[in-house]
């Protein structure tokens, strides 16, 4: 009796260790896959694209978080999914006569006043949109992983070189990172074929559905189709699958945005790489069971 109790007390213990470890990722030598991606960071459970929104993926566990990234007035990278400011800031109390609070009519020092948490929730108040920089050092502080987006390319001239070298000052374009840190996805064509022309060595991903007669048009400087998972079958990624990328491995495929566990399952069944979602800690437990 004494034994049995005594293995139900370690089988307790090492479920609760489960509980927080990270989401096996199989290039740090554990083969399980798809990866879990939290979206904006974790963001189902703090407000999208902050720093707190890492912070909670990190308490979790999860080891890749994805974000967006556009140009202030003044040339600075700020991380934001809308060209406007509107949803996630109070920019309409704040600067009440600036409508349509577009990101690149603003100053970063007038964004940096802007409450990016209320909107979520009375316990997110004076959240901040984060600079790109500071962004950054927090995924290296937590020992995370990034998957960043360039967002709408075409109103930022160059921001592809930007976004590089503050990379590169950041220390994240050395080997390590190159290998295994770092994705920068987009859903411009020309904004991958620039950083890809521009540091080789970064793998890249491009965002959409292109038709299966077309992918062989990406495989010089795409290392990966992430569509959104409605979209998708397991011939289209067994498809993907098929063809060589840059690197001069299998292209692989990253879904969004998947949020509920029985999704979960019928998106890692067509074979996907890396599931994105803003509520990482539902695809774990559907996928990993913890």
């Amino acid at each position: 009796m004494h034994a049995r109790v005594a293995a139900a007390m370690a089988t307790a213990v090492l479920g609760t260790v489960a509980l927080l470890l990270p989401v096996p990722d199989a290039r740090a030598g554990i083969a399980l896959r798809p990866l879990v991606i939290a979206h904006r960071g974790a963001s189902a459970l703090a407000p999208e694209n902050t720093l707190e929104a890492v912070d909670e993926a990190a308490a979790l566990g999860i080891r890749w978080v994805e974000n967006d990234v556009q140009r202030t007035k003044d040339s600075e990278l700020v991380v934001i999914h809308d060209d406007s400011l509107r949803r996630t800031t109070d920019a309409e109390a704040v600067f009440p006569g600036r409508a349509p609070w577009k990101v690149r009519d603003f100053t970063a020092a007038e964004i940096a006043r802007l409450d990016a948490g209320s909107w979520f929730g009375a316990a997110y108040a004076g959240a901040r949109v984060p600079m790109l920089e500071e962004y950054v050092d927090r995924v290296e502080r937590n020992h995370q992983k990034l998957l960043l987006e360039i967002k709408n390319p075409e109103l930022y001239p160059g921001i592809e070189q930007q976004t590089l070298k503050l990379l590169s000052n950041e220390g994240w374009l050395d080997v390590r990172h190159l290998a295994d840190r770092l994705i920068v996805q987009s859903f411009s064509v020309d904004c991958l074929r620039i950083v890809h022309a521009s540091k080789p060595g970064v793998r890249t991903g491009l965002l959409g559905v292109p038709a299966v007669a077309d992918l062989h048009r990406y495989t010089d400087f795409a290392d990966m189709i992430n569509p959104s998972y409605a979209s998708l079958s397991e011939e289209y990624v067994s498809a993907v699958h098929a063809l060589t990328g840059p690197h001069g491995t299998p292209m692989e495929v990253f879904a969004w945005t998947v949020d509920d566990a029985a999704t979960a399952r019928t998106v890692a069944g067509y074979g996907v790489d890396g599931i994105i979602t803003d509520k990482p800690e539902v695809v774990r437990r559907a996928l990993y069971r913890y």
